[in-house]
């Protein structure tokens, strides 16, 4: 099953958020059937027969190619984050194998849509790009073993981890470049744990020309390694969403680097998940 968010309009014109059930694999004429009384999938997800109340809606129905689709679960309670997380990424970077999870931690306000543009800031010309696998925590779940894990996992998503590298390494800690405003295309879907598992390829592409390439079955630690350690230190709710981290092909790593600019298209996709596309903009005055 494959489920998403997106951005309508209530009786009085009000922005607000629809949950759908995504009938189809992601063609523009493919049909969303809306769930009724359901504007958050962690508040779906909150409820122990949310797949059979998912599986079960018959609501409006829309397009596909006419939504303008938020992220996937736009208000997660936790982003927890991963770093050097691909054997191959983190001999790119000169480091050694870890032996825990490299943790950090984004908050909501950093998450976009999947087609939206990514300002580019005006104090950080490093914009770099980082296709993610990501977890849907299904269930409240803390301390873990891998197997009950396992269970707590709703499905997996497509994230893109946009980083701002001067920032990013300013210090030791990397929260700095990872955490701006609307930088993080997650979706374009949640599709359920029952219908893919991690292998299938991961990629990006530049302006047509591909930067990454790898397949999901290469993270030093997996989905439920992840949940499992993670709900050691903080209970993981419905809905909060775990980066696994990205391969190697980076532009940090090239040589020499290159960065995302205004103008350029960034897309990350992984097969059977579907894709981001983020067109690069000049970042609007604020204030």
């Amino acid at each position: 099953m494959r489920l998403l968010t997106f951005r309508a309009t209530d009786n009085e014109g009000r922005p607000v958020h629809r949950v759908g059930r995504l009938d189809g694999v992601g063609a523009d004429d493919d049909t969303v059937v809306q769930l009724d009384g359901v504007s958050d999938l962690g508040q779906l997800m909150r409820s122990s027969n949310w797949r059979q109340v998912a599986q079960a809606s018959d609501g409006p129905r829309h397009r596909y190619g006419g939504l303008d689709l938020a992220p996937v679960v736009p208000h997660p309670t936790k982003i927890v984050c991963v770093g050097l997380n691909y054997r191959a990424h983190i001999l790119e970077m000169g480091r050694d194998l870890p032996q825990y999870p490299t943790l950090f931690a984004k908050y909501p306000a950093t998450l976009t849509g999947p087609d939206d543009t990514i300002a580019a800031p005006p104090e950080d010309a490093a914009l770099d790009w980082e296709a993610e696998l990501t977890v849907v925590v299904g269930r409240s779940c803390r301390r873990v073993g891998e197997k009950d894990a396992v269970e707590a996992i709703a499905g997996y998503t497509v994230a893109n981890d946009i980083s701002m590298r001067t920032w990013q390494f300013r210090t030791k800690e990397w929260l700095q470049g990872k955490m701006w405003e609307a930088s993080t295309p997650v979706g374009p879907c949640l599709v359920t744990a029952d219908e893919w598992q991690p292998g299938p390829a991961i990629t990006t592409r530049v302006n047509g020309e591909q930067t990454q390439s790898a397949t999901t079955d290469d993270l030093l630690f997996g989905p439920a390694t992840l949940v499992s350690y993670i709900s050691t230190m903080i209970t993981l709710s419905p809905g909060d969403l775990i980066l696994t981290g990205t391969p190697g092909g980076v532009g940090r790593a090239m040589q020499p680097p290159r960065y995302l600019r205004p103008g350029d298209i960034v897309e990350t996709g992984i097969d059977g998940l579907g894709s981001l596309r983020n067109r690069i903009v000049e970042d609007a005055p604020t204030g």
